[in-house]
């Protein structure tokens, strides 16, 4: 068993986590308002902001505002706000299969959380006890599995919109840093004739453009056979091919649940492990302090503190 742990002094002691759902956000054009859940410390101000994107699994609620928990209570209970979308590709909608964008709705997913930034106000006015406690100015996105995808394309990466052959540019830049949690890799010859088949927009998916600073987690075991041919080196992608300041946690063992974060003991993770867990929300909240807070020490604490286990969990690499 590893002995990878912190002192309190490296997080601080938990706080109580507030958490509302649904706040519902008027959406004109879209298929139905968005519905997010907000999580929050009880106690603070000037609180930074993570925006949270669900992936596809196929249980009815974990992709969606209800899943997750395992990230967003401790990021939540550490000092951020976590709002989390249900975004149109989630099961709990029931849309009509022949809805525009169905059935990832990569596009609007992404307009999701740029959507959210635009109506913090409106999200903090709907939650009273948040008013006036979030910093604007500190924003960074996260999203595992397609949420990964939907987070690199606020990031900077690129695609081709099959429909009309236009390159798409949906880059916020009020976001400024996220993490990419086993996410889709590059397009192309990597992924698979199913792939190619029934959602063409994976195959040009490009990070060359994507500059934002970024952690991206991969499992070294994450095969997702059903998506790529590259086996798990395709989720270092992100990671590999994009420019700028990144930095990747391979974690060893690793499926494409990390462990378990899309919740708690949840039966589609094939790798059910709570150290593991343990591991990315640590590292993931300290990743995101310390690029929202230049010279905060919590990134490079935690990277110190997983490469002196005897027995680490993961390897960190960085550039």
């Amino acid at each position: 068993m590893s002995e990878w742990t912190y002192t309190a002094d490296t997080f601080g002691s938990p706080a109580p986590v507030l958490s509302v759902s649904p706040v519902v956000l008027s959406a004109p054009g879209r298929a139905v308002d968005l519905e997010v859940r907000v999580s929050a410390p009880v106690t603070g101000g000037d609180l930074p902001v993570i925006l949270l994107s669900h992936g596809q699994g196929y249980s009815n609620n974990l992709s969606s505002l209800n899943g997750y928990a395992p990230l967003a209570n401790f990021w939540a209970a550490h000092g951020f706000v976590v709002i989390q979308p249900t975004h149109l590709s989630s099961a709990t909608l029931s849309l009509d299969p022949e809805t525009p964008g169905a059935p990832l709705y990569w596009r609007s997913r992404a307009e999701d959380m740029t959507r959210i930034i635009d109506r913090l106000d409106a999200i903090e006015a709907a939650v009273p006890q948040l008013l006036g406690r979030l910093d604007h100015s500190k924003v960074a996105v996260a999203g595992h599995s397609m949420g990964g995808h939907t987070a690199s394309l606020l990031l900077g990466a690129r695609l081709t919109d099959a429909d009309d052959g236009k390159e798409v540019d949906l880059t916020e830049p009020r976001i400024k840093a996220g993490v990419l949690l086993a996410a889709p890799g590059r397009g192309g010859d990597a992924v698979t004739e199913f792939v190619a088949e029934n959602y063409s927009f994976f195959l040009t998916t490009d990070f060359s453009e994507m500059t934002t600073p970024a952690l991206v987690v991969a499992g070294d075991k994450d095969a997702s056979n059903h998506l790529t041919v590259r086996g798990p080196d395709w989720h270092t992608d992100p990671y590999v091919l994009s420019p700028g300041r990144k930095s990747l946690l391979t974690l060893f063992g690793a499926e494409h649940g990390l462990g378990g974060v899309a919740g708690y003991d949840v039966a589609e993770t094939t790798d059910e492990n709570p150290e593991r867990v343990s591991v990315v929300q640590r590292l993931t909240w300290a990743y995101l302090r310390s690029e929202l807070y230049p010279g905060d020490a919590a990134w490079q604490t935690a990277c110190d503190a997983l490469t002196a286990d005897a027995e680490p969990l993961g390897r960190i690499e960085s550039k």
